[in-house]
């Protein structure tokens, strides 16, 4: 039995384009949260990435065109997630994105719909990113919980996008449509929604075809110069799950839930614009 035949995961699917290049669809309706089952799939996955040298290229895409991954699952166990396996002993959502930074084969964000908070962070991890013009959004939104990004946003932006942009985007929490986050270089680039499935498969498989040392080695030459040391992201991580507890980010979850927050909801659709008024209603009743 081979991994491909054992893998059965829940909230996401994998598919063998070829030896040399999967697709993993993240598939967990309504609106593709990021919870403890996604996080286990996603680990496993790695497990199985880290130590084979024959996938070149790992494209990640939807099965839902309005949301990528539309944030973490604020009604998630975080003691179930922070239980599974850390090989690199960090906290759960910092496990997997280090990880994937650090994979020999070449990761690509397809992001057609809403990438939030821990999606963009997803996004931000891989190591290419390509936007729907029409319907991408990405944005960290996570200031209107009072809380500072807890999976390294503010440790990969700045590279990306530069020192005032990464402010911009960290301290203003709303969203970026294709189009800007090109600008930006939040993403490589944008392209109109009815060619961006096509684009992505082309140069996802052109990639797919190199030769793996090579692929490996421009990746190790590209991290050792644009990427943090590993132990700076659990600071993050510990700075953010230091704010959960708090009376405010416990007020601003509890306001968005009642708006539709995780649901196919207006709010789901417009949070980075939404969550600025909750956050304005519970300072005020403050």
């Amino acid at each position: 039995m081979t991994f491909l035949d054992d893998f059965a995961p829940t909230h996401l699917r994998l598919t063998e384009v070829s030896p040399t290049f999967w697709r993993v669809t993240f598939d967990n309706p309504p609106v593709n949260v990021i919870g403890t089952e996604m996080m286990r799939d996603l680990k496993n996955l790695l497990t199985e990435l880290e130590s084979n040298d024959t996938v070149n290229v790992v494209l990640f895409d939807s099965a839902d065109p309005d949301f990528f991954l539309a944030h973490y699952d604020l009604a998630a166990d975080h003691a179930a997630s922070e239980a599974l396996p850390s090989p690199t002993g960090y906290a759960a959502w910092v496990d997997v994105t280090v990880r994937i930074s650090k994979l020999s084969a070449v990761t690509i964000s397809a992001v057609r719909g809403i990438a939030r908070g821990a999606g963009s962070e997803f996004a931000l991890a891989t190591d290419i990113r390509f936007a729907s013009r029409e319907k991408a959004i990405l944005g960290q939104m996570e200031v209107g919980f009072g809380a500072v990004q807890g999976g390294g946003a503010s440790g990969r932006l700045p590279a990306l996008v530069g020192r005032g942009r990464a402010f911009e985007i960290l301290l203003g929490g709303g969203d970026y449509d294709g189009d800007t986050a090109e600008r930006y270089g939040y993403v490589n680039r944008s392209i109109p929604d009815e060619d961006v499935v096509a684009f992505v498969d082309d140069y996802a498989a052109r990639v797919s075809r190199w030769d793996h040392r090579v692929i490996g080695e421009i990746k190790a030459f590209v991290n050792k110069y644009t990427r943090l040391p590993d132990s700076e992201f659990p600071l993050h991580s510990d700075a953010f799950w230091a704010a959960v507890p708090t009376p405010g980010f416990q007020a601003v979850t509890k306001g968005l839930f009642e708006r539709g927050l995780q649901q196919k909801s207006d709010l789901e659709y417009r949070l980075g614009a939404e969550i600025a008024d909750v956050a304005a209603a519970v300072t005020t009743a403050s």
